[in-house]
């Protein structure tokens, strides 16, 4: 049968595979939310999309930027509504955390809002870094770069010394499939590396990249365990 609606939800969709749907008129819908918001906050339909957004705020739910400048500055997604969660169950410490005195409940991404009112996430507030002169670097913006390119299965962008480090775990069944030998596999990545930073501001670009044989180990929700990687550059 025909599709009449794919909706994507849980992790931002891969730009070239955004693009690619795009292209063929693919029907896509775009929704955002938790656990705690059960599970709308935005959404957009297939009439509504706009690449890069995760929709609009839906019915009954406020949603708003804390930030000065919200279409141009990210700040943290906050929202409030019926379908909000009144707090996790005995544990009134984790839920003052994330719900304020004026029942806005804080998801701790960033995002920005355009002027119409959709939203755009641009990462994780814990996994923002700060570049030399104190920019705001949204590593997962990196990645979804790194990710659509040639060999790479998935990747992490970690901070070093003021230095940006691409950890890379590449796609090793193509590589074997193909012949590539580890040198073969660090010729491509640096070929990447170089294509990523003709992409990304100067005070983005990653410094060198380093390859990790194995897959990164992951959340129950299939988010990257970051904190382990640390040490891992």
């Amino acid at each position: 049968g025909k599709a009449y609606e794919v909706v994507v939800g849980g992790a931002p969709l891969n730009k070239e595979i955004e693009n690619f749907f795009t292209s063929i008129g693919f029907p896509i819908a775009m929704a955002y939310g938790t656990t705690e918001t059960a599970p709308f906050i935005t959404f957009a339909n297939q009439d509504e999309y706009i690449a890069g957004s995760c929709g609009v705020a839906v019915k009954h739910m406020q949603v708003k930027v804390l930030s000065n400048d919200p279409e141009n500055v990210p700040g943290e997604l906050v929202c409030r509504g019926i379908n909000t969660m009144k707090g996790y169950y005995k544990n009134p410490e984790a839920t003052k955390a994330v719900i304020d005195a004026e029942g806005w409940f804080h998801t701790g991404d960033l995002a920005t809002m355009s002027s119409d009112g959709h939203f755009f996430v641009r990462g994780r507030s814990k996994n923002m870094l700060l570049g030399p002169n104190g920019q705001n670097i949204y590593p997962e913006e990196i990645e979804d770069k790194l990710n659509s390119m040639a060999m790479v299965n998935e990747s992490l962008v970690l901070q070093k010394d003021d230095k940006l480090v691409a950890l890379i775990h590449p796609d090793m069944e193509e590589a074997n499939t193909l012949g590539f030998s580890d040198e073969d596999l660090k010729n491509i990545m640096e070929q990447n590396r170089k294509e990523l930073n003709a992409m990304i501001p100067s005070f983005a670009q990653v410094s060198r990249v380093k390859l990790h044989d194995k897959e990164f180990e992951k959340t129950a929700k299939k988010s990257i365990k970051r904190y382990l990687y640390q040490n891992a550059i």
